[in-house]
């Protein structure tokens, strides 16, 4: 698979990844912890470089996956993981604390190195901006751990333009990691242009539109009643019966090109900028192989113009998170 860099910094991935979140967690039960293990390896195995997790998910557990899984092969790969959440003092259940200070911060490091198994971690992101931080002192508090040797890169995640550019100011950001696909395409207002001037390198997650864009649900699917995706206004049955239409076309398109709506969804977002890299995440080999086939397809400029034409003129029904959850993003 060809290589991408991401940032002025060195940092050189393959130009999918794969995002592991849902081995963990959101998407139905946790996937058996050999048969992930074993999934990771064949990715290895397949060319891909570039490996997402975080401390939340789990949380701390997907983290010690990804750390077993990479051990044997961590001088192949890049390691990128997340801090900036904190846990309810009430114990109780619904959305985790932010929380980005820079004592937690460090603390989140520590605990990040000894799952992942690392000595350094290659890529760290703030998960989500904490309005009750300043993003300098987080930025200063990560510029420390780089300069200690425990984190190589320093990223975002759903963070503004503005923000960006604060953050960037104190110490230089690598990556950013946003929502991103073609059902939901907020990053091309201010995100991806401030990106390209900046050197910044995009990291794509959800963007098989957390899992819609395959062509494998419809209306009449079921989730499990731990699923993520039975909160959120856009897998609502009616939603997803507006929503048919989207993929009736994608997948038209795609059997034109001899591929899957998925690897459609995937190259589109190569295709967008030689520095974005998308991290599907799955549980199956299946679609770990077919989803690393995007890499394969080749969209021409009049297939960009048709996709463009297409999802312009097709409205997307219902909202990509709950109320509380987008209240979280782009600050």
């Amino acid at each position: 698979m060809e290589t991408r860099k991401l940032g002025n910094g060195g940092l050189e991935v393959s130009a999918i990844g794969l995002g592991c979140m849902g081995m963990s967690q959101s998407y139905g039960l946790p996937g058996d912890k050999g048969e992930m293990i074993a999934l990771i390896h064949a990715a290895v195995e397949r060319g891909v470089t570039f490996f997402d997790t975080a401390e939340v998910y789990g949380p701390f557990v997907n983290e010690e996956l990804v750390g077993e899984a990479l051990a044997p092969v961590r001088d192949q790969v890049v390691i990128a993981t997340k801090f900036g959440f904190g846990r309810d003092p009430s114990g109780g259940p619904g959305l985790p604390l932010v929380n980005s200070q820079p004592a937690h911060i460090r603390q989140a490091v520590e605990g990040s190195l000894r799952r992942l198994r690392v000595e350094v971690i290659d890529l760290l992101y703030q998960h989500r901006v904490d309005p009750d931080v300043p993003i300098e002192d987080v930025a200063g508090a990560v510029k420390e751990l780089i300069q200690a040797g425990k984190v190589k890169q320093f990223g975002l995640s759903e963070a503004s333009a503005a923000t960006i550019r604060r953050a960037h100011a104190v110490q230089p950001v690598a990556a950013v990691q946003s929502e991103y696909s073609l059902w939901f395409r907020r990053p091309e207002e201010e995100v991806l242009p401030t990106l390209e001037e900046l050197g910044i390198g995009f990291v794509p997650f959800s963007p098989l539109g957390k899992g819609f864009l395959t062509g494998t649900i419809d209306q009449n699917t079921q989730f499990t009643s731990n699923d993520f995706r039975n909160i959120i206004p856009r897998f609502t049955p009616e939603a997803r019966r507006a929503n048919q239409v989207f993929i009736d076309w994608l997948r038209a398109f795609a059997e034109r090109k001899g591929a899957t709506p998925a690897q459609i969804a995937i190259a589109w977002l190569l295709a967008q900028k030689p520095w974005i890299v998308p991290i599907p995440g799955t549980k199956k080999l299946t679609r770990l192989e077919e989803n690393i086939g995007a890499a394969s397809v080749e969209l021409t400029a009049d297939d960009l113009r048709e996709i463009a034409s297409a999802v312009s003129q097709i409205e997307v029904k219902g909202e990509r998170y709950p109320a509380a959850f987008e209240q979280r993003t782009y600050l």
